[in-house]
């Protein structure tokens, strides 16, 4: 369908028509609501190049994840989920999702800055946000559209959501002293991610209000993020002279590390110490005991995260009125067998 069509089946002006897909102030929103509706309904889509030259615009959003070892080498499903969310909400807007991938030995604050100089992406998602964030400061300076998934004690006002990480830590933490263990052990990533330092805050809180004094031994961080991070960390969690009845992991893919390091140790999830991991991923459901872990709708966050950047873009801010999202996204526990009461 032509614009010209549109046009006519709407029964309004081209010029109408074009302003409102072009975000003009001038339209009414019913009548913008209408022409979107419509040019979804028929498949209408602009001349991207000829609309790019005039307006100065690429209708492409940037989603930038850093490449680490379970980005690039575990095939992990949360970024496709959340994906499929977000393009759900843009096709509707002929919007393309464009994924940036910062290498490994890459600055991500230089890396994004190399994004907004060159200019092909109208608005940002930005994840793996880190406890002081050089770049949430950089994009509110540079007033571009963005949303943080994750985050940070860096910025003003700013959109972003972020994954319940204390009220997995929570939950985890009284589950744990339900069922008999006092002496928990936390494994965190080694990094400057802010997720790191909120959850072992919410599991420090969680110990003291249940009268359990924290022990900063059995706090370790992980080299990695990734199997092979989770098995060193467990090694030194059983080099302790008392080693911990239960270990909480801030990241599922380090299960996988933990329960062969307490294999080779002679020991045995689930038998000799309680693990409860973090998201139930496409991995950790073939482990054995089954984990203990939280589950997450990722396309929804994904829905979530796209209409809370557009509602920060003048062209699409009438069609989501949704204000500064700034969400603590849900997490539901899936109880296993790794985390059964403690014998004493």
């Amino acid at each position: 369908m032509s614009i010209r069509e549109l046009a006519q089946h709407l029964n309004i002006s081209i010029g109408t028509v074009s302003r409102a897909l072009n975000g003009r102030s001038d339209v009414n929103p019913e009548t913008r609501k209408r022409v979107f509706e419509a040019a979804a309904k028929f498949g209408y889509v602009p001349n991207q190049s000829g609309r790019s030259l005039r307006q100065g615009t690429t209708n492409a959003i940037g989603f930038m994840i850093e490449m680490n070892s379970e980005t690039s080498l575990h095939g992990d499903t949360f970024f496709m989920s959340v994906f499929a969310g977000v393009q759900s909400v843009f096709k509707a807007h002929h919007l393309d999702l464009v994924v940036l991938l910062c290498p490994f030995d890459d600055d991500p604050y230089e890396h994004l800055r190399r994004v907004v100089s060159r200019r092909f992406v109208d608005g940002l998602f930005i994840s793996a946000t880190q406890r002081h964030d050089q770049r949430i400061d950089y994009l509110i300076e540079r007033e571009i559209p963005f949303m943080a998934l994750g985050r940070s004690l860096s910025g003003g006002s700013h959109p972003w959501i972020d994954l319940d990480f204390e009220g997995v830590a929570t939950a985890a933490v009284d589950r744990l002293v339900a069922r008999g263990h006092r002496r928990i052990g936390l494994v965190k990533p080694a990094s400057e991610l802010n997720l790191g330092y909120v959850f072992a805050e919410a599991y420090h809180a969680a110990l003291v209000r249940h009268g359990i004094r924290p022990d900063p031994d059995l706090v370790v961080r992980a080299d990695q993020t990734s199997e092979e991070g989770g098995y060193g960390a467990m090694g030194r969690l059983l080099a302790l002279d008392e080693r911990p009845s239960a270990v909480m992991l801030v990241n599922e893919i380090m299960a996988i590390g933990a329960y062969r390091r307490l294999h080779d140790a002679g020991l045995q999830a689930g038998r000799d110490v309680a693990v409860i991991g973090f998201r139930q991923s496409p991995q950790a459901r073939f482990l054995s005991p089954t984990l203990t872990c939280f589950d997450v709708s990722l396309f929804d966050l994904g829905c979530r995260l796209a209409t809370g950047l557009l509602a920060t873009m003048p062209a699409y801010r009438d069609l989501y009125p949704v204000g500064l999202v700034q969400d603590i996204w849900p997490m539901t526990l899936v109880p296993g067998e790794s985390d059964p009461p403690l014998l004493v």
